[in-house]
């Protein structure tokens, strides 16, 4: 599963890294979590960024509870399963991420960890994405992160990751004559020799808590504690 991110770059970073537009107000985002609005570039306006709920509502939805499951398409089933293989041919999109977190249970505890390319760099998780008319007549667009097994890095802290795409898988995701057959083809997980990971600050925990702090490295000891030779 992926259920938090980050993107803190700025929005010259962004524009940037992907020869397009930023339309609206953008500030650094440290901790993404579910429910929560962020950018997105679908493949129906790929020249600019969107500003997408993450949890997906599938249009023909009766109520936006839907989404409360859908933060996450598994890769292997995303062209079988309902709802996604009615928007995997034709509604896909990118979420740019520069990291994602995942939890990794140590004794009593789960400890946060951040993963994100070597590099450092700004990459683009695959996603799904639909459009719902609530009942007031208010179109809400929403996307989902497709995830795939976790490679051998990534299996250190989860058994699951996003689909990171490279530049070029990027361009065919987006690509509306791309084939089901190409699309499959990569469907897989990112290289792990060109990932890194670390542990994360614990005020991650917080949903609620969207500051620089939530990608820092952890401290060995956090003020206020104190260390116990017996752990």
């Amino acid at each position: 599963m992926c259920t938090r991110y980050s993107l803190a770059k700025s929005s010259d970073v962004l524009m940037k890294r992907y020869g397009i537009q930023m339309n609206e107000p953008w500030k650094p985002r440290y901790n993404i979590a579910p429910t929560q609005q962020t950018v997105v570039i679908t493949n129906r306006r790929p020249d600019e960024f969107s500003f997408f709920k993450w949890g997906l509502i599938p249009s023909w939805s009766l109520d936006e509870n839907n989404s409360l499951h859908l933060f996450n398409a598994r890769g292997e089933t995303i062209f079988t399963k309902a709802p996604f293989k009615h928007v995997v041919r034709s509604q896909r999109c990118l979420i740019p991420s520069d990291g994602f977190f995942e939890w990794k249970k140590v004794g009593k505890n789960k400890v946060p960890y951040r993963i994100m390319l070597a590099s450092d760099d700004v990459f683009s998780m695959a996603g799904l994405w639909d459009s719902w008319e609530n009942p007031n007549g208010e179109i809400i667009n929403t996307y989902t992160i497709v995830t795939v097994d976790a490679n051998k890095l990534v299996a250190e802290v989860h058994d699951r990751m996003p689909l990171i795409l490279n530049q070029e898988s990027e361009k065919l995701w987006l690509n509306d004559k791309a084939s089901d057959a190409q699309l499959q083809a990569i469907v897989k997980p990112y290289d792990p020799e060109k990932m890194s990971f670390y542990q994360a600050h614990k005020v991650v925990n917080s949903v609620a808590y969207d500051y620089p702090e939530c990608i820092q490295i952890a401290p060995k000891i956090y003020p206020g504690e104190t260390f116990n030779l017996f752990d």
